[in-house]
């Protein structure tokens, strides 16, 4: 009953790929339309706030949202400061984030809150069926941690809120004026998720609440559920703990006023919220529990075939771990040397919280389309004139939109947004683990597209993004790049798709829906040239966005080279940072000169120009395929000619110096890897052997920890900011893995020097993040390069995650073999 509707979708989506095979021209659309509603089923509903410790919502703008919030109530002046509820680097967490994660399915997420001394496990479970997504639910289980007085009373927070049009309101009133002493009932409607009801439950009988004599107690005991229902304005719904601040404010204020300070009621009666459980778009439910607690959140779908319940959450905990453990062993398993379940544990939690991370954002951004004069950056001082066009208001920023993103994100407490970037990086793990995932996200990032070919490299729709961000970088420029990575992901997928068109029958698996959908494209060549054939359009016109607004300069200043059109730089360059490029503070040109060309780009440009020429031959569209091959020899021949330097024996930017000539500036680094990283380095081309002895010189980038982001020689080592002028940052180490995998693999004459590094590499790697994990219970942004200590933002569980990559490639310490070979 469950999976009828769902089988009825895969059935029409089947009978589509059969009428695109005879060759029926009008099923295209068909098909993926058929393809976009399963996903939109299975994908509808999900902890989509990832700025939250735990956060629900639907893929849909101003709608239905909820969350959790909890505290310990032992300190008056501290109690504030214990209420959590957004993800924050500095709240005493010795961990948290999903164990086991499968977002068509649900998982486990356990969080270790030490400063409030509990311990959390909150099973998230999905049930499809029906015309809305289905229902889910979650169960929250609580237990004091070994050093908590047990008799500590905690408070938990159950929040709801109702955007746009729709309602959401108590479905009864409570037993009494004190609150409810069963389960808490609402019920809601939207127009597009049509009726539903949330049941917050009682939990079981061993659930102990706080007690005390103190008479306020008589007016409001605490084995109840408290419901305060309020409206609140749609501009500030999202901020739920402050509304929460509100209600129990006035609460204290009368609590103290009848009892004054001489005799005030314990800490847990003050922050209580009131009572007033009705209809409005914001509700509290708000319990309190000593020792061990257990209760549900059940949400039912009326037009599922039956209500979720708190036996459906018992049948499913299990049943969707052992789901995602056969999924993650056939695909993602770790390969020697870290075939110990203590590695797989490691693995499956990286995964997890990268998937766990996947946010939907909607909202307004702000863009400065002012075209300024300045912002051309072709003047000597081009820096200094956008920097004074902005401090004179020359720029006029406007919002945007509401625009709509479905994306991982890199950090949930410090970057809780879409970054294009690091997108890329994000889903080459989840190309692996659920390949229509990854399309998915991919083809909410081209929807942004603008009519010129735009993305902006940061998301921050809506006020709730923008919170967590300083103002002076909430505003995107519709002349900035950022590397193309989506790019190296859709190559991701043309490789999958063509191993599979001799490994896989292409039939879709009625009896596991999740699986169906995770892979149907990828098992259906048809399927998969009409999702590229989708938004090959946006493809193209993203493509020539960069080369048109990131191209530089090669006949004004003499150079020689193969091609005079293919170089480029990136634009919005300060005298101390290229923020596009995405290595900030990496050591660049000084000062900063119109004429300069940035070696990592035309790298980045090679690999996104090979991509479309390979994209266009799948799809036969031979002519443009041969242009884009044009490009691709063009920008293979100039990264040489105009990026090598032969007396440092390294790839350099290109500058203008004070003669009006071409000079390289040179910082070895991870700059000069990227014709290597990127791709774009023949096995035999001699340049290759001194780019392997770079990286395995331990004097300029090898480390015991993984490859530095600046040489050890380098005067700027570890300097001012060092951001990338030290740290390991583990999306260029992936990088490197998977070239020297690539060298090691193909015959050539550096083949042996490539799979020792690479075995060495691998091995440290993964082990350094496995022994910081372990020791800190977290991800970090970067590792430092002498002590191997993670640093810098905790929880990132971005590109970090691509750990789970390199542990699953193949292990080649005994020759080249072929091994697991997702990479």
């Amino acid at each position: 009953m469950h999976h009828l509707r769902f089988s009825l979708i895969l059935t029409s989506l089947l009978v589509a790929i059969g009428a695109l095979a005879a060759h029926d021209p009008n099923d295209v659309s068909v098909l993926i339309k058929e393809a976009a509603r399963a996903n939109n089923e299975s994908l509808l509903w999900g902890p989509y706030k990832p700025n939250l410790y735990f956060g629900v919502r639907p893929r849909i703008g101003n709608s239905l949202s909820a969350g959790l919030m909890w505290a310990r109530l032992d300190n008056l002046e501290g109690v504030q400061n214990n209420f959590r509820h957004t993800c924050e680097q500095n709240e005493n967490m010795a961990g948290y984030g999903w164990d086991k994660y499968d977002i068509r399915k649900g998982g486990r997420e356990t969080i270790h809150d030490a400063g409030n001394a509990v311990d959390l496990t909150i099973d998230f479970i999905k049930v499809p069926g029906g015309q809305h997504g289905g229902n889910w639910g979650f169960r929250v289980k609580g237990t004091p941690r070994e050093d908590a007085d047990p008799d500590t009373p905690i408070t938990m927070v159950f929040y709801t809120s109702m955007e746009g049009r729709g309602h959401l309101s108590a479905q009864s009133q409570p037993e009494d004026e004190l609150g409810f002493a069963g389960d808490v009932k609402f019920d809601g409607h939207s127009p597009e998720l049509g009726d539903f009801s949330i049941d917050v439950t009682k939990g079981p009988e061993t659930n102990k609440h706080p007690r005390h004599d103190h008479p306020s107690y008589d007016e409001k005991p605490l084995d109840r559920s408290i419901v305060a229902s309020t409206d609140m304005p749609l501009e500030v719904i999202w901020a739920a703990k402050r509304s929460l601040f509100i209600q129990i404010k006035s609460e204290l204020d009368r609590y103290i006023e009848e009892y004054t300070t001489d005799n005030p009621p314990p800490i847990e009666q003050l922050f209580s919220v009131p009572n007033n459980p009705g209809q409005s778009n914001f509700h509290i439910v708000q319990k309190f529990f000593t020792g061990p607690f257990e209760f549900d959140v059940l949400f039912s779908s009326a037009s599922a075939p039956e209500p979720m319940t708190s036996e459906s959450i018992d049948k499913n905990i299990e049943k969707t771990a052992l789901s995602f453990t056969k999924r993650f062993d056939e695909v993602l398993a770790p390969q020697t040397p870290f075939v110990s379940a203590e590695y797989s544990r490691f693995s499956k939690a990286m995964l997890s919280n990268l998937v766990g991370g996947i946010g939907y954002f909607h909202g307004p951004d702000i863009v400065d389309r002012t075209a300024h004069p300045a912002y051309d950056e072709e003047n000597e001082g081009f820096w200094e004139e956008t920097e004074e066009a902005r401090i004179t208001g020359a720029s006029k920023p406007d919002l945007e939109g509401p625009k709509d993103l479905f994306t991982c994100v890199p950090s949930r407490p410090f970057f809780p947004r879409g970054f294009l970037w690091d997108e890329g990086f994000h889903l080459m793990p989840v190309m692996e683990y659920d390949p229509d995932l990854a399309l998915e996200i991919i083809k909410s990032w081209f929807q942004l597209m603008d009519e010129d070919g735009w993305i902006a490299r940061e998301q921050i729709l809506g006020a709730e993004a923008r919170s967590k961000v300083p103002p002076e970088f909430t505003i995107q420029y519709p002349h900035y790049a950022n590397p193309p990575t989506l790019f190296m992901t859709l190559e991701a997928f043309l490789d999958k798709v063509k191993s599979n068109q001799s490994t896989q029958s292409g039939s879709l698996d009625h009896t596991d829906i999740a699986e169906s959908l995770r892979s149907a494209t990828v098992r259906n060549t048809e399927l998969a040239h009409a999702y590229l054939r989708s938004f090959y359009p946006l493809l193209k016109k993203h493509y020539f966005w960069y080369r048109k607004t990131q191209r530089g300069d090669v006949t004004a200043y003499d150079r020689e080279a193969f091609s005079t059109k293919e170089a480029y730089r990136w634009r919005g360059r300060s005298k101390q940072h290229v923020l596009t490029s995405g290595l900030d503070d990496y050591p660049r040109a000084q000062p900063p000169h119109p004429g300069e060309l940035h070696v990592d780009l035309i790298s980045w440009m090679g690999m996104m120009t090979r991509t479309m020429r390979r994209v266009a031959e799948t799809l036969g569209e031979e002519e443009d395929a041969k242009e884009f091959e044009y490009y691709e020899t063009a920008i293979t021949r100039n990264i040489d000619d105009l990026h090598w330097d032969d007396t440092h024996k390294t790839y350099c930017d290109a500058t203008i110096d004070d003669f009006e000539e071409d000079a390289h500036f040179c910082h070895k680094g991870y700059i000069s890897l990227f014709p290597f990283l990127t791709g774009m380095l023949a096995p035999d081309n001699f340049r290759l052997k001194h780019v392997l002895d770079l990286i395995q010189d331990p004097e300029e980038l090898w480390s015991d920890y993984g490859i530095r982001s600046l040489s050890k020689k380098d005067k700027f080592y570890g300097t001012e900011e060092n951001y990338w002028r030290s740290p390991i940052w583990m999306n260029i180490n992936y990088l490197v893995l998977k070239g020297l995998h690539n060298t090691a693999t193909v015959s050539g004459p550096y083949q042996d020097q490539a799979r020792e590094m690479y075995s060495q590499l691998r091995k440290n790697l993964v082990e350094n993040v496995f022994r910081e994990w372990k020791k800190t219970g977290f991800a970090w942004e970067q590792y430092n390069p002498d002590t191997g200590l993670g640093q810098r933002t905790q929880h990132f569980t971005g590109w970090t995650s691509m750990v789970v990559n390199m542990m699953a490639m193949p292990d080649l310490s005994g020759g080249a073999g072929t091994g697991h070979d997702e990479l």
